[in-house]
């Protein structure tokens, strides 16, 4: 029996072990970061969410096109959000609105994919999401995962592209919000018990140092390690107890609101904690073409609460200057009502936020026309997107990364950061 094959009739998988590919990124020691965000939290928001039921209402436009809700002021003066928006409108001098965003792709999956990765879709590669090239770039940071999903992996653009799977996601594989939430990979199988477990990483060991000796190979030596550190992880009570939101106190809970948008942004910020440099934390269904009005009311409202905890908890923690804050989506919405109450795919004008880790406080950067038809002011392209982030996290946008065949591939092709937003 080779040493592929012992693995694989489930010497590990009986543990129930899938960490070493999440951890294969780890370096010989931690890498430390100057950059003003030291970590990023990205809240995507899948379907497409209308920016004019959001961060950029039309409250003077005619009716078919200024849609069915009112607006609110903001703590920014002469700035208004959606009435759903009340939590959010109190912390808008925190945080920045792009009300300017652009792009050409009108299907769900082209426009997933730019917001994902930066790039636009191409048919000869697959290009990595923000995460996994933090998770390359970086490393892992006391002893947990680089990168990290809420609940699950976003979609298929989230992964790691032309990059090793080492540096995809760890997923968590259930609901923050459900009853005995549990993260799986965590903790060891049922009928596993800690002698058990002893034993078979012994075996493990015997293994290694068979074939170590038989075999030189940097390839054999590093996967010995990646499957000591899934070992470290589960024996790590620190790493552990982040999953663990039993720590948090009933009122924090309330705080950020005993739902999925609550309990998955007040995972994120734990795990922020303990020290995960990238979390994309997934929330709602956001592709309302129809009664958009009865729609945004049940998914807006979750978030609106959650967000507006999520950033004052991180400022009170003095944590929010060097976190960044993003919340994504795919595109806006058409700027008139269609004939079933909704707007449909819409990716000429939409809005972002962004907070922290280097970002302006209190500005809307960009507006759309007065229909929300068009950016018009300071259009703001995916490439120049992705490069403001990759700048604040301290990622040398321009850097070359390798592709299949050693093909050189920038990490952003063509962007430069937008430095009317960053401090």
């Amino acid at each position: 029996m080779n040493r592929r094959n012992f693995l694989t009739v489930g010497t590990l998988s009986g543990l129930g072990l899938s960490l070493p590919s999440y951890l294969k990124a780890r370096a010989e020691n931690p890498i430390i970061s100057d950059s003003k965000a030291q970590s990023v939290i990205y809240i995507y928001l899948p379907g497409g969410m209308s920016h004019q039921e959001s961060f950029g209402p039309k409250p003077l436009a005619p009716v078919e096109y200024r849609g069915p809700l009112s607006s609110i002021s903001t703590s920014i003066p002469g700035v208004s959000f959606s009435q759903y928006l009340p939590e959010t409108a109190k912390i808008a001098d925190k945080i920045a609105v792009l009300n300017s965003m652009t792009h050409s792709e009108t299907a769900h999956e082209r426009g997933t994919n730019n917001m994902m990765t930066g790039y636009k879709p191409s048919p000869a590669l697959q290009y990595p999401s923000f995460g996994a090239v933090v998770s390359h770039e970086l490393g892992v940071r006391n002893n947990i995962p680089p990168y990290i999903s809420i609940p699950t992996i976003a979609n298929e653009f989230a992964g790691t592209g032309y990059l090793s799977s080492s540096y995809s996601s760890f997923s968590l594989g259930s609901n923050p919000e459900s009853p005995g939430f549990t993260v799986r990979d965590l903790r060891l199988p049922d009928g596993i018990s800690l002698q058990r477990f002893d034993k078979r990483k012994k075996m493990l060991d015997i293994v290694n140092e068979k074939f170590g000796t038989e075999q030189s190979s940097d390839k054999l030596t590093s996967l010995d390690t990646f499957y000591q550190n899934a070992f470290d992880l589960m024996s790590s009570d620190s790493a552990i107890n982040a999953f663990d939101l039993n720590k948090e106190d009933d009122g924090m809970k309330e705080f950020y609101g005993k739902n999925a948008a609550g309990m998955r942004f007040l995972l994120g910020r734990r795990l922020l904690e303990a020290g995960v440099r990238f979390v994309t934390i997934t929330y709602g269904g956001w592709d309302h073409h129809d009664n958009i009005a009865g729609q945004m009311a049940n998914n807006l409202q979750p978030f609106d609460k959650a967000f507006g905890a999520l950033i004052n908890d991180l400022d009170n923690r003095g944590m929010l200057d060097s976190t960044l804050v993003i919340v994504g989506t795919e595109f806006g919405r058409t700027p008139k009502i269609n004939p079933t109450s909704g707007r449909d795919h819409w990716p000429r004008v939409y809005s972002t936020v962004m907070a922290g880790g280097g970002i302006k406080r209190g500005i809307v950067y960009g507006q759309s026309d007065p229909t929300g038809s068009e950016p018009a002011e300071n259009p703001v392209d995916i490439e120049n997107w992705a490069a403001t982030i990759y700048e604040l996290i301290g990622i040398d946008y321009k850097k070359a990364l390798m592709a299949p065949g050693d093909r050189p591939v920038k990490i952003v092709d063509g962007g430069t950061p937008i430095k009317e937003i960053m401090t």
